[in-house]
């Protein structure tokens, strides 16, 4: 740990950009936001997946969330910032039994199982590890209540969950696995929701969906309601605290879930954008500037391999601004910002009113510690990855950078699965 000036100006000069800052103190005060806008008791996973930077990923720890995972290295990642194996749990559509054997060998047992195949992947494991594993069944609901979010996870065709019309259909087909103990649901309709009204609705459909489950038969034990919690990406705002959704959600709760203040169910809730957004600035410099055809061009030196790759592949792109750090008073000019990769597809912003810059002026991107730098074209054309700065108050208490490597690999053992 080491004492110094940590403001953008000062990291720039020490180790040159492009480079995350990462606020510890912001992140701080983003999960005090979340937990005062949520009745409890409740139970609060952080989702690694928005920001797998081991620093956070103990801050959080630390405040007292537990650690949602999709791979082998967010649960190393989690267990390293010392969340222990109780407090994790595995989801994602997509696990292989590797990963399964990877966490059960390291003491995790809490899955969130996306089909009824994956459930009996996981018991597979479960019984390979002389152990069973508690799951949540993850429930697609037969219609979506997200209309106001970024992207909609459920409600419609999705590779998110068992459709909740099938397993009405056969109820114990999803209890009767063997090593995998049914304890739950778990809901999930779609990310980027940013007002209470959302927010309520897609609870709502998520509470009634439960319910009419349980009332078959599938235990509720614990009730996953995910999150979906919006916050600003890749331009200046502040995030909502959600006005009156304390009152009104557990008002739903009271009503179909009568025993939740006494843990039956337990009531769980995920997120890692509202957490992580708001603690991440993207600090870049103006490589050169030119006219080409009538359009004005801010080429940077970092771009969709730094920020904004999974973004960018949204349709339509989710544009991201950034703005000189010391702006001159000249008037502003549409700018399409670019970054230094050989491909058209390297554009942050097709027409962003700037004040033309000059090479080797500091930009800056704000509320990017959600889904920045791992969810970008980290490995395309092989550019260093941005720095990793993360300051507590005047204290910087880490700087890194991500290595890209090959490394000598073997062939593997036959699977046995």
């Amino acid at each position: 740990m080491t004492s110094a000036n940590t403001s953008v100006e000062a990291l720039a000069e020490a180790f040159g950009p492009p480079l995350y800052r990462y606020d510890l103190r912001e992140l701080d005060a983003a999960h005090d936001r979340l937990t005062r806008a949520l009745p409890g008791p409740h139970t609060l996973y952080y989702s690694l997946k928005a920001n797998p930077h081991p620093r956070i990923a103990e801050r959080l720890h630390r405040l007292g969330c537990r650690a949602e995972v999709t791979s082998e290295s967010e649960l190393e990642t989690a267990l390293a910032a010392g969340c222990p194996p109780a407090h994790c749990m595995v989801g994602g559509p997509g696990k292989t039994p590797a990963l399964l054997d990877h966490a059960l060998a390291h003491g995790v047992r809490d899955f969130s199982a996306e089909s009824h195949g994956d459930l009996h992947r996981i018991g597979a494991a479960a019984g390979r590890a002389g152990t069973t594993a508690r799951c949540l069944l993850r429930i697609n609901p037969d219609h979506t209540s997200s209309a106001q979010a970024a992207l909609t996870m459920a409600g419609l065709s999705s590779q998110f969950g068992v459709d909740a019309a099938t397993v009405h259909a056969d109820p114990e087909h999803y209890t009767r696995v063997p090593n995998a103990q049914l304890t739950g649901l778990h809901l999930y309709m779609g990310t980027g929701l940013d007002t209470t009204d959302a927010l309520l609705t897609q609870f709502e459909t998520a509470l009634t969906t439960a319910a009419a489950l349980a009332e078959l038969g599938l235990p509720l034990e614990r009730l996953n309601l995910g999150g979906g919690f919006g916050a600003p990406y890749a331009h200046a705002a502040v995030p909502s605290d959600f006005p009156g959704l304390r009152p009104q959600l557990a008002a739903l709760l009271d009503e179909f879930t009568p025993s939740w203040t006494e843990g039956s169910p337990e009531i769980v809730y995920e997120s890692g954008r509202y957490l992580t957004a708001p603690c991440g600035t993207l600090v870049c410099s103006v490589v050169d500037t030119k006219t080409s055809q009538g359009t004005t061009y801010v080429v940077l030196d970092a771009g969709i391999n730094q920020l904004g790759g999974t973004a960018r592949a949204r349709h339509p792109p989710v544009p991201i601004e950034a703005h000189p750090l010391t702006p001159s008073p000249a008037p502003p000019t549409e700018c399409r910002l670019v970054g230094p990769l050989c491909s058209p597809l390297d554009t942050w912003h097709e027409a962003l009113p700037l004040q033309l810059p000059t090479p080797g002026d500091l930009f800056t991107v704000p509320n990017v510690g959600a889904y920045g730098l791992t969810a970008a074209l980290i490995g395309f054309l092989g550019h260093r990855p941005a720095a990793e700065i993360c300051v507590d108050g005047d204290t910087v208490v880490s700087a890194t950078r991500l290595r890209l490597q090959r490394s000598p690999l073997a062939p593997r053992a036959r699977s046995p699965y």
